[in-house]
């Protein structure tokens, strides 16, 4: 099963992207925790650099990589430099990278007609993918906008990066809202948004990729 992995770059992605999910709760809050979540972050973006290298040209190369370098930079001159002003456009310029690579991944599952595993592996990377880069928008909406977003528990704190992940994860899924509450027009604007996003993308691209996939089963068996 590893050896398969090792071999399908989508399913490392993936990967990643999960333990990365799994492990923020465990690290958010400290001072060892933010850098660890740094170091996380790093590695979600050079593997999701290393599949735009791989499903795109030049120019998406080239985009992508600045990309993540002015995100990069943005982050440690907000955290190591003290410019806290720099995190929300930090996080904006680390949306616009993953839904840079989301469309570079999308575009590679859609550039043939038969899907193959790496391509369905691909579908589950780009969800991630997407959750990252919305929920890095409501970093920047709230940063820009204190209390655009409300909760339960401390409904005047700011949102924490677990919280903005899972409120991310539930509008993409059209599952629900959760326990967070977008409260200005501009966060249910982009809450309305991620929402069209998750459905759009479940009936256009996962739907296809379905398709194909029993499609080619039913040639294989015929």
């Amino acid at each position: 099963m590893l050896a398969r992995i090792v071999h399908h770059p989508s399913a490392i992605l993936l990967l990643v992207q999960l333990i990365a999910l799994v492990a923020y709760p465990f690290f958010e809050g400290t001072h060892a925790g933010s850098a660890a979540l740094g170091v996380l972050g790093a590695c979600v973006l050079v593997l999701a650099l290393r599949m735009v290298n791989r499903t795109a040209g030049h120019l998406r190369l080239a985009i992508a990589a600045g990309l993540a370098l002015a995100a990069v930079a943005g982050n440690l001159a907000a955290t190591v430099g003290g410019m806290g002003g720099l995190l929300a456009w930090a996080a904006g310029l680390e949306a616009a990278f993953y839904f840079h690579a989301a469309a570079c991944l999308v575009a590679y599952m859609l550039a043939d007609r038969r899907a193959t595993t790496d391509e369905l592996f691909a579908a589950g990377a780009t969800f991630t993918l997407l959750a990252w880069a919305f929920a890095h928008l409501f970093a920047l909406c709230q940063a820009l906008q204190p209390g655009c977003l409300a909760a339960a528990v401390d409904a005047d704190a700011p949102r924490s990066w677990t919280e903005l992940l899972f409120f991310s994860f539930v509008l993409l899924s059209s599952t629900g809202i959760g326990d967070i509450i977008p409260l200005t027009p501009h966060a249910r604007a982009l809450a309305s948004l991620e929402i069209f996003t998750g459905v759009m993308y479940l009936a256009l691209v996962v739907s296809r990729l379905i398709g194909l996939t029993l499609l080619s089963a039913r040639e294989r068996s015929g």
